[in-house]
């Protein structure tokens, strides 16, 4: 940006050509300077200087949302939550502007649904949690570690947090800064969400007519292809569900990765 060109006086109209041309050859002199042979571009590193780090993740390993109707199901074990004791990190959850925690509906409506085995639908697994802690940890070595460009313990100065207002990912937040500044901090760790209603950081259907005007039917539209309402319909013959059954595609590959993830063992990091 050039600012106060003509502040100290003013230049002739010849003057301020020359300047320019000269300013623009400089320039070219200088970029020809940072090309190869092949005429790849290289910058000195040195010379730059990182000023912001945004980093926006999903929560880990979950059990899933809706259970498939059959008879034997997957059985979630309230053992699967346990929480790992490195990832363990104390923080408070605030609406945007410091306020009170707002109500979760989405919350509200998982409890309502209870897993073999006494889980509820939707919670992060002791897998999801050893995932995010990893994560953060990967983000340590690159930001604490090779770039010194946080503190090695959390400082409310230096970092935002911000969640969906969602338990999963809140603690699914907990256990990445657990990780991230291995559960050291010099202040209080805060957590902004907002309201459902409101909310920005996932599709809000409700909040957004343009969105949901937009989205209407198109999963109708989805199984209305050819060959797809057919093979959704074998796929649920074979698991022995009623085909009048609302399964569909997603909630079968919800059903699977959560099963195929969420009760394994991790090897991310150590337990």
């Amino acid at each position: 940006m050039i600012t106060r060109v003509f502040s100290v006086r003013v230049w002739a109209p010849v003057g301020v050509l020359t300047s320019l041309a000269y300013c623009l050859h400089q320039r070219r002199v200088a970029l020809a300077e940072l090309r190869g042979a092949g005429g790849q571009r290289f910058v000195d590193r040195s010379l730059l200087e990182l000023k912001m780090v945004q980093v926006v993740f999903r929560h880990g390993a979950r059990s899933p949302l809706k259970p498939l109707p059959q008879e034997e199901q997957v059985e979630w074990n309230p053992q699967l939550l346990e929480v790992p004791p490195q990832t363990q990190f104390d923080y408070t959850v605030t609406n945007l502007t410091g306020g009170p925690k707002p109500h979760s509906p989405f919350d509200s409506q998982y409890r309502g649904t209870t897993l073999k085995g006494g889980m509820f639908a939707g919670q992060l697994t002791k897998v999801g949690m050893q995932q995010m802690f990893a994560l953060g940890e990967r983000l340590r070595k690159n930001y604490v570690e090779n770039i010194p460009f946080l503190s090695p313990t959390f400082n409310p100065q230096e970092v935002f947090v911000r969640s969906t207002n969602i338990f999963r990912n809140l603690e699914s937040t907990r256990c990445l800064l657990a990780g991230l500044f291995q559960r050291q901090k010099e202040g209080p760790i805060i957590i902004h969400t907002d309201e459902a209603s409101s909310e920005v950081l996932y599709p809000n259907y409700e909040n957004c007519w343009s969105l949901r005007q937009r989205t209407r039917g198109r999963r109708r539209t989805a199984y209305s292809q050819p060959g797809v309402s057919e093979d959704l319909k074998k796929v649920k013959e074979g698991m022995g569900i009623d085909n009048a059954n609302e399964v569909d595609f997603l909630m079968l590959l919800d059903n699977m990765a959560a099963e195929q993830v969420g009760t394994s063992r991790w090897h991310g990091c150590g337990d």
